[in-house]
């Protein structure tokens, strides 16, 4: 944490509330248990690709319109705007919603990668662009996320992950460099390391 210069969060669960009904969306594109939703879509045939996808699509546009800031955010962003730490999000959603939710919430990133414009998650490939944009080593890097994919894009892109949790720990927690139940745990840490 004290060789922090940039900060890359996820989306959904991590800056604003998520209501996605995923047990729905797998049984209408007809996802197999244990199968990623989007690589199974990925794997269909044409005509059913586009369906699925649309289904996806209109699902997360009702559910973006519905997103919630979730607490504390501010502080966090607030914070790297003082100091000048770039920030970005990278998020597994469509890129209508992700800027649906971040408009809406008055989000204060401008930079935003969504799946229509890098690999999702757990693929680091999203994490990696801002990187490079960024001229700053992947290992000074902290990316924010709330589930496992987040933790593991993270970590296969060398950065340093921070799981945020609202509820129960996670079994997989034990994967993260960082674990935090509140946004002003990290606030703090970044004052008392930025101090």
């Amino acid at each position: 944490m004290m060789n922090i210069k940039g900060i890359i969060f996820d989306l959904d669960g991590t800056l604003v509330s998520s209501n996605i009904d995923f047990p729905w969306l797998r049984q209408q594109c007809q996802c197999p248990d244990n199968v990623d939703l989007l690589t199974h879509i990925e794997s269909l045939p044409a005509a059913q690709r586009l369906n699925a996808e649309k289904i996806v699509f209109d699902h997360e546009m009702q559910e973006a319109m519905e997103s919630e800031k979730l607490p504390n955010i501010d502080s966090v962003l607030d914070f790297c705007i003082r100091q000048n730490i770039p920030m970005g999000i990278v998020t597994r959603n469509v890129s209508e919603a992700a800027a649906l939710k971040i408009n809406n919430n008055q989000i204060n990133i401008s930079r935003v990668i969504s799946r229509n414009d890098a690999a999702p998650k757990p693929n680091p490939e999203g994490l990696l662009m801002l990187a490079k944009e960024w001229d700053i080593a992947p290992q000074h890097i902290l990316y924010v996320g709330d589930y496992l994919y987040d933790v593991q894009a993270a970590n296969n892109a060398g950065m340093v992950s921070c799981l945020y949790y609202q509820h129960e720990l996670p079994g997989y927690h034990g994967q993260a460099d960082v674990v935090i139940k509140d946004h002003l745990e990290l606030s703090e840490m970044l004052i008392q390391f930025a101090g």
